[in-house]
């Protein structure tokens, strides 16, 4: 359909809100004349992978508990990697594979509702009211080096609804964030958008962004008057994202002469379809997500690889990769050889992540290590098994240049430990001087 002449151009838009990709941090750009964007190096980075619906956790009284339990066989450093996980066994030094751990708040709550409070701790009883997620505490400490304070992804994209979000991200006010699940839109928006214009050009394509935002701004003073009570809160939700929107158009502006160079995205499939190819289509999220390291456009990121309950594109990758029934259907499953059908389809949720740990360990930080000794991953589920928000399955890796030591399987007790203390421990490790977060009662006892 052509766009008439009076139209915006969408695209006009999300340029403005949008910067050109930069190149990463160097010692020499400290003697220019944007050296007070320079950061003492390495880095220290954050970036969470979630999968719903629990994991498969045959009894052990059950010919599939030793082939297709999700944890392992015998905890500490000589574990027993089963099939589920047998994807991630190039990796053992480089993770931490942690159970026992959640939020109490969570485990009781109704189904599949713990997704929403997996980075929050929040308690969702009664009437639903989230708290801010730790990438976003995180995000507030480390956008001062970065382009973009965050970066949430998921395979729907949007924010759902409460109970059944599509996003891994919630602000200080417990509201969530909008994920983004478009590869090229993604990679127009954060390492793209300019198209080849000069700095003049963006530089007024920023204006224009301003103008916009301060005539929205302008309108909603006089909308607000004639309100009633509902709407006014309607509102309030909509100017405080498009606070962000303002926030981020200054951002953009402050980096606006920082050096930018071209680079290779021939090898990111930025039109690869998630109902037809979902292997294909995780991978592109992910190789977007090492560029977004890469060139240090943010960060701290979150990654919702499919959504709880049935919902949504990814219940159907289960089907479409391996032939099984969704991946909801599955969780509830109880003939014989459903924890077969369970079990292949975490290790293909493991596969996916072990080239997510592979790029990570090949890719070249600032300082020459790899972005995987630099940045803090935890990838998991907020429920063990159907329904069941306790013993969250979860492996934290990467970041060895920040002290942390990998190699073994721990399983706390959730009487003496709970989630929040892990959170706050990843944060320390960060070098975020927080006593607590969320329900935390302390660091987390070991591991990191």
């Amino acid at each position: 359909m052509s766009r008439k002449p009076w139209q915006l151009d969408r695209r006009t838009f999300i340029k403005g809100l949008g910067v050109a990709c930069m190149l990463p941090y160097f010692e020499g750009m400290a003697m220019s004349s944007y050296s007070k964007l320079a950061t003492p190096l390495p880095p220290k980075r954050l970036c969470f992978l979630y999968f719903p619906n629990g994991v498969g956790l045959p009894p052990k009284e059950s010919a599939y508990h030793k082939n297709w339990n999700w944890f392992p066989m015998e905890e500490g450093t000589d574990y027993k990697l089963t099939k589920s996980l047998s994807p991630l066994s190039p990796y053992r030094s480089d993770m931490s594979i942690i159970g026992g751990l959640s939020h109490p708040y969570s485990r009781n709550v109704l189904g599949h509702m713990a997704g929403d409070s997996w980075l929050t701790g929040g308690d969702l009883r009664g009437e639903y009211k989230n708290s801010i997620s730790v990438d976003q505490v995180a995000a507030e400490k480390l956008s001062q080096y970065t382009r973009f304070p965050s970066l949430s992804l998921s395979t729907d994209g949007g924010v759902g609804y409460k109970s059944r979000t599509s996003t891994l991200s919630f602000n200080s006010s417990g509201k969530p964030l909008p994920s983004e699940h478009r590869q090229r839109e993604i990679f127009e928006r954060y390492f793209s958008p300019s198209g080849g214009a000069s700095t003049n050009e963006r530089r007024k394509s920023i204006h224009q962004g301003k103008k916009i935002v301060d005539l929205v701004l302008e309108d909603s003073k006089s909308l607000q008057k004639r309100l009633g009570a509902n709407d006014k809160a309607k509102l309030e939700e909509y100017l405080s994202s498009l606070n962000l929107v303002e926030e981020q158009v200054k951002r953009n502006e402050k980096w606006l002469d920082v050096p930018m160079e071209e680079f290779d995205a021939s090898l990111i499939n930025l039109d690869v379809d998630p109902t037809t190819a979902p292997e294909d289509y995780v991978r592109s999220m992910i190789d977007l997500m090492i560029l977004g390291f890469q060139t240090d456009s943010t960060r701290v990121m979150t990654y919702m690889m499919a959504r709880e309950d049935g919902m949504g594109f990814g219940d159907n990758f289960p089907k479409m990769a391996l032939g099984l029934q969704g991946h909801h259907r599955i969780s509830h499953d109880k003939t014989t050889g459903h924890w077969g059908d369970w079990g292949r389809l975490d290790q293909w949720y493991a596969k996916q992540f072990a080239y997510f740990m592979d790029k990570m360990k090949n890719t070249k930080d600032v300082d020459d290590s790899s972005l995987l000794e630099n940045t803090l991953v935890l990838y998991g589920s907020a429920c063990s098994s159907t329904h069941n928000a306790r013993n969250c399955p979860l492996i934290l890796a990467g970041g060895s240049n920040l002290g942390v030591k990998h190699g073994a399987y721990t399983k706390f007790s959730e009487k003496e430990e709970r989630l929040s203390n892990l959170f706050l421990s990843m944060l320390n490790k960060l070098d975020i001087e927080a006593e607590s977060f969320s329900d935390s009662t302390g660091k987390l006892a070991s591991i990191l």
